[in-house]
């Protein structure tokens, strides 16, 4: 299988990750003793965001088209991921894409259209939570997809991402894996906490109880999907600090990006020309109350 296979990536070559399954696992005691306190966290995060705002520079000056793809259980910390991603850059650059489920007309197009129509302009990076592989995933589980069509997709979606890179799009392909006691625990935590109970789905609901038919979908999807143009890369996600810091720094390893150099910025004089009293008219507006 060739998940996490190092490739050159314009003529970059990515350091080599650990094989899913190699490295022993902590205990949970130990991993509670090895757990980041939020202010490294926090010191290792803005380090990371700001190598993102110069890739965001680098992005926009040579017109690079960079395509990342979140996959993973429900709860695996994907959502999170790619907040800590784009908090601090702009929007305009670094876009998120999360598509429902199609509606009547969107069911009517090929598959992978719905998803080439969001893919990178020059100067773009776009980052998908969830993706094509939603049909290796959801609706292989689900039953939503007939094998016959699965098997396809598997078979040709190598093929459509060797395009894509053929292209000059730099694709990145990310699954945040999360095991079975912590995907547990973040579930009940959902339940019970009304800020996070908007991302409890009925979907996820129905999902929960099929653990090893999601474990063998994954597996399959890493054994079609996993080839040299476009490699698996596994994050453990049961940390969810740790997980965010090693997929960005990953993220960051793949892409060839250099800091590009800006003239200092001098702030000009402000004019006094046409000068006047701009205080507000408080006859004109309404306040808000200041509670806090």
């Amino acid at each position: 299988m060739n998940i996490h296979k190092s490739v050159q990536v314009h003529g970059k070559a990515p350091p080599k990750p650990e094989r899913a399954g190699t490295k022993e696992q902590p205990s949970p005691k130990d991993r509670e003793s090895l757990k980041l306190s939020r202010k490294d966290y926090e010191k290792a995060l803005e380090k990371l965001q700001v190598q993102l705002c110069y890739l965001q520079d680098w992005v926009r000056e040579t017109g690079a088209r960079i395509v990342i793809l979140c996959e993973g259980r429900d709860t695996a910390g994907k959502g999170g991921l790619i907040k800590r991603l784009t908090e601090r850059v702009s929007p305009r650059t670094f876009r998120v894409v999360a598509l429902s489920a199609p509606n009547g007309n969107e069911r009517q197009k090929l598959f992978l259209q719905r998803y080439v129509e969001h893919l990178p302009a020059a100067g773009e990076v776009v980052i998908f939570d969830r993706s094509w592989y939603n049909r290796a995933g959801v609706e292989r589980v689900m039953g939503y997809t007939s094998e016959k069509d699965i098997e396809k997709f598997l078979e040709n979606v190598p093929k459509f991402e060797r395009w894509l890179v053929e292209s000059g799009v730099i694709l990145i392909k990310l699954w945040l894996e999360v095991g079975m006691k912590e995907q547990d625990r973040r579930f009940r935590q959902r339940i019970k906490d009304p800020l996070r109970q908007w991302k409890l789905s009925p979907m996820d609901v129905k999902s929960y109880s099929r653990w090893y038919d999601y474990s063998r979908a994954r597996d399959a999807m890493f054994e079609a999907t996993s080839h040299s143009a476009a490699p698996w890369y596994v994050v453990q996600s049961d940390d969810k600090k740790r997980a965010r810091l090693n997929g960005i720094k990953h993220i960051l390893s793949l892409i060839p990006y250099k800091k590009i150099k800006r003239s200092k910025i001098h702030l000009p004089k402000r004019s006094n020309k046409n000068r006047y009293d701009d205080k507000l008219n408080l006859h004109k507006v309404k306040l808000v109350r200041e509670v806090y």
